[in-house]
């Protein structure tokens, strides 16, 4: 038997797979990063030299990082939000 959602539950499973898409990018970027530039640090002062090339790539995974982890963490909140702004309610009713 199919499940069918109303309005709200469409709505409702969209915002989970925002989470779960950014989580799953985040991942990527999280695991390309260590594969690829495993030592760089992406901020332009180091100890050592380091490739140009590298500290960018760096710089622009990190950024990818950092982007999908706040949309993950935004998207979540609200979501989270919503779900206890139904169970509060449900026990007002």
């Amino acid at each position: 038997m199919k499940r069918r959602f109303g309005r709200r539950g469409r709505a409702m499973q969209a915002g989970w797979r925002l989470v779960g898409l950014a989580v799953i990018i985040f991942g990527v970027a999280f695991a390309v990063e260590r594969l690829l530039v495993p030592d760089i640090v992406p901020v332009g002062y180091a100890d050592e030299p380091q490739p140009s090339w590298a500290v960018e790539i760096a710089f622009v995974l990190r950024t990818i990082e950092l982007m999908a982890a706040q949309v993950a963490l935004i998207a979540a909140a609200v979501m989270v939000a919503v779900v206890a702004r139904r169970c509060l309610r449900r026990r007002a009713l």
